[in-house]
């Protein structure tokens, strides 16, 4: 085969590769293209670190010493002031007496009371320990079961069996339960009530239609405007046989009637 000639055209050229274009003169990385950056701006001759203006970090006031060690065990809440119901419980007839405060671990009780009787020859049977809130509560609940018992049984009412009020217990008997009012004698349990003529009623499941539910219906929704927490029968199994009424403080008023 013939050499080829320096003359003959070649398959491929010599293609050169193409340059990028020129950076604008505006982009250029000259002196006068990139300005110099600006400086922080001077510390405040108040805030330099002489030493002449540091002071040491200041330590935290010492502890009262009636806070401190066997003085801080033996301290105790002030029990609130009962003189406006007590004076109540005067104005209402009911018969008490001041105990001393119940000291039971936490189901103690500051300012119970022995309440015998209340007013208007209401009987409670055996003398009941409660707080003056409750002995209140009860006293003002009597009112309306007097009306409730002229109104459907035609007849006066006297007395309410009890079924305890202070029980250091949980809540419905509970081990691990909430503690109960009855904790700290701000709860009772009603069993039922006596009258002057007829036969007591016992709290529970009554004929329907009958006089005695009638009362006891009404009674129970009275409760629901003196005390905060009102449970019985068909509420559940463990108060199927009384009324649970209690005084416990809830948050805005809260309160419970089932």
């Amino acid at each position: 085969m013939q050499p080829t000639s320096p003359e003959m055209p070649r398959c491929v050229g010599d293609l050169e590769a193409p340059l990028p274009p020129t950076r604008p003169p505006e982009l250029s990385a000259g002196p006068s293209a990139i300005p110099d950056a600006p400086l922080p701006p001077t510390r405040p001759s108040e805030f330099s670190a002489h030493p002449e203006i540091l002071e040491e970090t200041p330590l935290p006031p010492a502890r009262p010493t009636e806070l401190s060690g066997d003085a801080a065990l033996k301290l105790t809440i002030a029990p609130s002031d009962d003189s406006e119901c007590l004076r109540s419980l005067d104005a209402l007839g009911v018969k008490y007496a001041k105990m001393t405060s119940i000291m039971n671990g936490q189901c103690s009780v500051a300012n119970p009371l022995n309440v015998t009787a209340l007013g208007n020859g209401i009987t409670i049977g055996p003398p009941e320990t409660m707080v003056c809130r409750l002995a209140e509560g009860l006293m003002r609940w009597t009112a309306e079961v007097q009306q409730a018992a002229e109104k459907e049984l035609g007849d006066t009412f006297k007395g309410f069996s009890l079924g305890g009020i202070y029980v250091c217990r949980g809540q419905n008997h509970g081990a691990e339960a909430q503690l109960s009012e009855h904790a700290f004698a701000n709860a009772v349990d009603v069993m039922g009530f006596s009258f002057a003529k007829r036969a007591p009623i016992a709290v529970g499941k009554l004929p329907e239609g009958s006089k005695e539910a009638a009362f006891l219906a009404a009674v129970r929704a009275k409760a629901c405007d003196v005390f905060t927490t009102v449970l019985g029968p068909g509420t559940d199994d463990a108060h199927g046989n009384h009324l649970h009424l209690d005084e416990r403080e809830r948050k805005v008023g809260f309160r419970i009637c089932q």
